[in-house]
């Protein structure tokens, strides 16, 4: 969903968003439900209005999002924005390259959830198709997404079974997943830890190392999620 920085504080990601205005069955427009198993989210709410609906053990809760609105959720909450005008968002995210390295898992009907060649196939977005043929598919898999998390938000007791079925989907990648988190917000970590114990013993010479950098984006208008995605060229 969300491209991700080693170089940005703490090992934290950064995306620009323009969530979907394509309505969906059950009447509002916005993107594709799905959950995070390791890495918290947060919105910061730069235009346009909508919400946040998130479905936790805890239940079902509706976030309204406005322009300043800071919000965000921890890993296990199945989310879905909802776009009621010109929704835009940057979005922050844990764990440096996790993201866009497959930590969301989709709410689809449990068959696809069980055969992962099911899943990937009914997931992924063409990148090399014309624009058109990305939308047509970016958007048949937020409707299928739409089913499962129905399903989930008619039978919450169903949510355990979501959650043992993504993490079983996931698995394979795990170690993956732990080297990028090694590189990234862990070191950042303790390069912090670092620094304290120089500063503890007089030695300031790590701010003479001290450096600025910007971005631009390097993937303008990218088929996310839950929605039209600026994205960065990850570091590290």
């Amino acid at each position: 969903m969300v491209s991700a920085y080693a170089g940005l504080p703490g090992g934290v990601a950064v995306s620009h968003l323009c969530v979907y205005d394509w309505p969906a069955a059950d009447g509002p427009c916005g993107g594709t439900p799905h959950m995070h198993l390791v890495c918290s989210e947060g919105y910061v709410v730069t235009g346009g209005r909508g919400a946040v609906q998130t479905l936790t053990a805890s239940g079902y809760e509706v976030t309204p999002l406005a322009p300043g609105t800071v919000a965000w959720f921890t890993p296990g909450t199945v989310h879905r924005l909802v776009n009621e005008g010109d929704l835009r968002i940057t979005v922050l995210m844990q764990n440096s390259g996790l993201p866009e390295a497959g930590d969301a898992v989709l709410t689809l009907p449990p068959e696809y959830l069980a055969d992962p060649e099911a899943y990937a196939a009914a997931t992924a977005v063409p990148a090399d198709a014309p624009e058109e043929e990305q939308a047509r598919v970016a958007r048949a898999r937020r409707d299928l997404a739409l089913e499962g998390y129905r399903a989930l938000r008619e039978a919450p007791e169903g949510l355990a079974a979501f959650h043992r079925a993504a993490a079983a989907l996931v698995r394979p990648r795990l170690a993956e997943w732990r080297e990028r988190w090694l590189r990234g917000a862990r070191a950042a970590a303790e390069a912090t830890g670092e620094q304290l114990g120089r500063l503890a013993e007089g030695d300031p010479s790590h701010l003479a190392e001290a450096v600025v950098r910007a971005e631009q984006p390097s993937v303008y208008g990218k088929f996310g999620m839950c929605g039209r995605l600026d994205v960065y060229p990850r570091q590290g």
